[in-house]
């Protein structure tokens, strides 16, 4: 039992970023929360923080022992909610932010099947391709296709998702096919802008990153329309197989550069870091993850369009 209370407290205290912080949200005095961290310490030997009158610095030892606790900690949360939660019924608002796009196509459609089988679930969904800060925006579960660098937010992997390059087979016979990756600064590349800034399209060539400054006539906030766009032919687009896979499959969109791969933007669930998720965050997560890895899903969905 002391072994585990000192972990929750070094756990606490790290998150808090003060021991009295730490104390206060226990409601014991800041004393006892320093005895429990120089019993840890002493016990493993290591100093995992260090402290000044004003504020709490992980070392690197204590940086790595965070990681392990905080997987420590989630682990037996969803031990505890699994038995505790067998019998339960998940109830209230359950707030989901999505990219327009996918959201359209792979959240709304699900959400009546969701429903049907927890009725006492109400969901409010908010499709937009800004990126919401969940903390804020009081979201519950947000959908990302994007790399993970926030550590703190918690991401539930649900499906692959790879980025092809693709042009319509009438703009290729006008412009030529790129060979590489320079070539496309000699195209009209159709760019997703939603901050006032031009960002460039990052490729892996041989395990580094590629970044090609693009440029074209038209940019837009909005992927669906870069989509119809690119369909017809007034320009190359960078896109997800999720959005183009039917397209390229029938011929009316060709993939190009297949010879280099785009950074992985694979769709995530993500959640605040907090224990005691919800049952309905929970079951939504989990019934999205089972859907998107079915058999035949993506294909049905290409073929539904």
């Amino acid at each position: 039992m002391d072994q585990f209370k000192q972990i929750s407290t070094f756990t606490e205290v790290a998150s808090k970023g003060s021991l009295s912080a730490a104390a206060r949200a226990e409601g014991v005095a800041a004393s006892m929360i320093g005895r429990r961290i120089d019993a840890l310490e002493q016990r493993l030997g290591v100093k995992l923080l260090q402290r000044t009158t004003r504020k709490i610095v992980l070392t690197n030892e204590g940086v790595a022992f965070l990681d392990h606790c905080q997987r420590i900690l989630a682990e037996l949360d969803e031990a505890e909610a699994a038995v505790s939660e067998r019998n339960a019924s998940p109830t209230g608002q359950l707030i989901i932010s999505a990219p327009a796009g996918f959201g359209r196509q792979h959240v709304a459609p699900l959400i009546p099947s969701f429903l049907a089988e927890h009725q006492q679930v109400q969901i409010k969904l908010s499709l937009n391709d800004r990126f919401v800060d969940l903390i804020s925006d009081n979201i519950d579960v947000a959908i990302r296709i994007a790399t993970l660098n926030d550590s703190s937010l918690v991401g539930v992997k649900l499906a692959d998702n790879q980025r092809v390059v693709v042009a319509s087979p009438s703009y290729l016979k006008r412009y030529g096919t790129p060979k590489k990756i320079a070539d496309l600064t000699h195209h009209n590349c159709l760019a997703f802008n939603n901050d006032g800034s031009q960002r460039g399209w990052t490729f892996l060539e041989n395990g580094k990153k590629i970044t090609v400054k693009v440029s074209g006539n038209m940019v837009c906030n909005d992927g669906e329309v870069l989509h119809d766009w690119a369909l017809a032919g007034k320009g190359i687009a960078w896109r997800s197989m999720w959005e183009v896979g039917s397209e390229i499959a029938s011929g009316k969109l060709v993939s190009l550069l297949d010879d280099y791969t785009a950074p992985d933007h694979d769709i995530y669930a993500i959640f605040p870091q907090r224990r005691h998720l919800p049952l309905r965050t929970r079951l939504f997560i989990d019934f999205l993850k089972h859907v998107y890895n079915s058999a035949n899903y993506w294909q049905k969905n290409d073929a539904d369009k």
